[in-house]
């Protein structure tokens, strides 16, 4: 799976763990028109490649994560104002999220300094979430004069730390610091930032050793239970996948 690219670096680091580090190091790794087509090719790619069973997300250089959207190179100052075209650009930034939502591989983000805007939705729409002590997020839209809620924000935060404090940062825009991340269970580990890709690598190390259907199917029955209404719809979808991975061993052990 060819995965070459200009604003991202891709990197297989050993059998299975695919690194993905958004590359514009000089403007903190905001996201522009190219980067925003990158990226919902990368997640594409990914449903069809059977080689890669875990992603390692990251921002390169020292400054941070992610600042956000480079607005000026998405939003034209001509298509501002018409509504259509506007709901046409629209389309491809919220199916970023989708497409995240959807690669069958787990994805871990690793996050220094800041992830605002774009880079919080990044963060949000990953599986799991390893942060460094300057490691700070915000749903920094409100703060532009935009609705607080964008690119998935309004679905993912509530689910990830309960609606009452997701109401707060959706509506203030404020900065939520690392210490905040893991009381809420907003991350999964904090560590130095030296250690923060090891850490990383190691839990990509531990899943990439599991059985890659059995990865995909865990993943696709939590996304689908975080809507699923019913603890009788859960079980279903656990037995159903249960089912699948009994038969797989007892073909296995057949040869």
């Amino acid at each position: 799976m060819n995965y070459d690219y200009q604003t991202i670096k891709t990197e297989k680091l050993e059998k299975g763990i695919l690194l993905v580090s958004l590359n514009r190091p000089e403007k903190y790794n905001a996201m522009n028109m190219t980067m925003l087509n990158e990226l919902n090719d990368l997640w594409l790619k990914l449903k069809r490649d059977l080689e890669t069973r875990v992603v390692i997300l990251k921002g390169e250089g020292e400054k941070g994560f992610c600042a956000g959207m480079e607005v000026a190179d998405i939003i034209k100052p001509q298509v501002m104002a018409d509504i259509p075209a506007m709901y046409d650009l629209q389309m491809p930034i919220g199916e970023l999220q989708i497409n995240m939502r959807n690669c069958p591989q787990p994805i871990i983000c690793a996050v220094h300094g800041a992830a605002a805007g774009a880079g919080f939705s990044f963060a949000i729409a990953s599986d799991i979430r390893v942060i460094s002590p300057d490691a700070r997020f915000s749903a920094a839209y409100v703060n532009v004069g935009l609705a607080g809620a964008d690119m998935g924000s309004s679905y993912f935060l509530p689910r990830i730390i309960g609606s009452g404090r997701a109401y707060e940062f959706l509506y203030t825009g404020a900065w939520m610091n690392a210490e905040e991340a893991m009381q809420l269970g907003f991350a999964s580990r904090c560590v130095e930032k030296e250690k923060l890709f090891d850490t990383a690598l190691e839990i990509a190390q531990v899943i990439a050793k599991k059985d890659p259907l059995a990865m995909k199917l865990t993943k696709e029955a939590v996304n689908l239970n975080i809507d699923i209404g019913s603890l009788e719809a859960a079980i279903v979808m656990e037995n159903r996948n249960q089912n699948m991975m009994i038969s797989l061993l007892a073909n296995r052990m057949k040869k």
